[in-house]
């Protein structure tokens, strides 16, 4: 555990917990978690190494705290998508394949950066394997609630999960238009059902994206 010296005085800043952890989160997502540090942040943030512990207790509060926003920023919104209303079993696959698209519903960055974590951490990994699961029996859920049997939703929802997995692992890079032009078919063959016309058109203008055609 990092200690601050003791002839380190106050800056008469401290800065914010949510400052501290954003720093944390860029050191983290840029170059990984040996980057996560005490000193190098408070270097980052022109701030002294006691201010600090102003907010934490040590680096291991930090990394659990980065921990649960990464569960917050990822798993939670997932779910809460799988559950969302929709009049159609193509509107609620859509609204899965949204909360993918914006890093406000699915930070893929953290995403990459915990998992690379996770491979030096057991205790990391531990959590990614528990949240893949939740993340599964959301998606497997939502599917049996639009009728498929339970073995055909689960293999349908490691469908859907692992090849948005692929994308975060490959750090694939294509335009929004391209992605989303391929949506109406990643919806039949997630769900064997093809979205109608108007819910395609309603997806595309929530991303401010104009009718195909």
């Amino acid at each position: 555990m990092e200690k601050a010296h003791s002839t380190e005085t106050e800056t008469g800043w401290r800065g914010s917990r949510e400052g501290w952890l954003e720093a944390a989160y860029g050191a983290l997502v840029n170059e990984g978690i040996d980057a996560v540090k005490i000193k190098p942040l408070a270097e980052s943030l022109k701030l002294s190494r006691t201010s600090f512990y102003w907010f934490f207790d040590n680096r291991d509060a930090l990394l659990k705290a980065l921990a649960d926003m990464w569960e917050a920023r990822t798993t939670t919104p997932l779910t809460r998508a799988a559950r969302d209303y929709a009049e159609t079993e193509a509107e609620a696959m859509l609204n899965v394949i949204g909360c993918f698209l914006k890093p406000e519903t699915f930070d893929a960055k953290l995403e990459f950066a915990m998992r690379g974590w996770g491979l030096k951490d057991p205790a990391i990994m531990a959590r990614i394997v528990e949240a893949d699961r939740i993340r599964l029996e959301a998606l497997s859920g939502m599917l049996e609630r639009w009728g498929h049997p339970p073995q055909d939703a689960d293999v349908r929802a490691r469908t859907i999960y692992l090849v948005q997995i692929g994308y975060i692992s490959m750090r694939v890079e294509e335009s929004l238009e391209t992605r989303v032009t391929r949506i109406p078919n990643y919806v039949e063959v997630y769900t064997g059902r093809p979205p109608e016309p108007r819910e395609v058109a309603r997806f595309r203008a929530r991303f401010g994206l104009a009718p195909e055609g």
